[in-house]
């Protein structure tokens, strides 16, 4: 990838067939990308970068108080999120398989069998996370295909290290990260629209960025409270 450096900090430059110069910080570590015309050179791009110093620093210093989530260790009483909602845990030993059961709006229960290790525990919680989440995306697919005239022929959950979804335009498949049944629906809802955008417009332009204004004019604010929320220790990033 093509990189500059301006006053140590790092900005990753990505080519793409757009009209005008994108800059954006990503959070958790403040990650710097421009996404910039294939036709403007470096001397170009290093000039705005020079202009949006103050910006990109007041970005990052807002991102280094953002609250990380430690490892989860998955004992008793530990915060878990659902749904952008703090849950504390409960483990719950038990002689039979074992299940997740969101007992109220304090605690989400772990029934597991005795020495079961951190790692299964890991396991167990991230299918019952998967199996929430494909429980809430049909319907918002179904609701965005009527309303942007697309089709989504598959899509599916992962989780991914590097980003909150995406699109392969030509198959009309979208991922969706794991981490995002952690999160409020209408988050969910906003990285889906956002990928479902995708299939009218490949690139983020100013065709896309109309598309995103016109379906969901607070798609800025969804964005800004996603980036927020609590990020796990483990870097996600859009």
């Amino acid at each position: 990838m093509e990189q500059i450096i301006i006053s140590d900090i790092t900005i990753d430059v990505v080519r793409k067939a757009i009209k005008n110069i994108h800059l954006a910080v990503y959070p958790p570590g403040g990650r710097v990308r421009i996404a910039a015309p294939f036709q403007v050179n470096e001397d170009a791009i290093r000039l705005f970068a020079i202009s949006k110093l103050g910006w990109i620093k007041r970005r990052q210093r807002k991102f280094e108080g953002q609250e990380r989530i430690p490892q989860r260790e998955y004992q008793y009483r530990e915060s878990h999120y659902f749904q952008g909602k703090r849950y504390l845990l409960n483990i719950i030993e038990a002689d039979a398989p074992p299940r997740v059961v969101l007992k109220s709006k304090t605690y989400i229960d772990l029934y597991v069998r005795h020495g079961t290790s951190i790692a299964k525990r890991h396991e167990i919680m991230n299918e019952w996370y998967r199996f929430q989440l494909k429980r809430q995306i049909p319907e918002l697919i179904d609701t965005w295909e009527r309303k942007l005239n697309v089709k989504v022929s598959e899509w599916q959950v992962k989780l991914m290290k590097t980003k909150w979804g995406s699109c392969n335009i030509g198959k009309k498949r979208i991922w969706l990260n794991l981490e995002l049944a952690k999160k409020p629906i209408r988050c969910l809802e906003y990285i889906i629209v956002h990928e479902m955008v995708h299939l009218r417009e490949r690139y983020h332009n100013d065709t896309f960025l109309y598309y995103m204004d016109t379906f969901l004019p607070n798609w800025k604010q969804l964005k800004t409270e996603l980036n927020k929320l609590p990020v796990s220790h483990a870097e996600w990033n859009y």
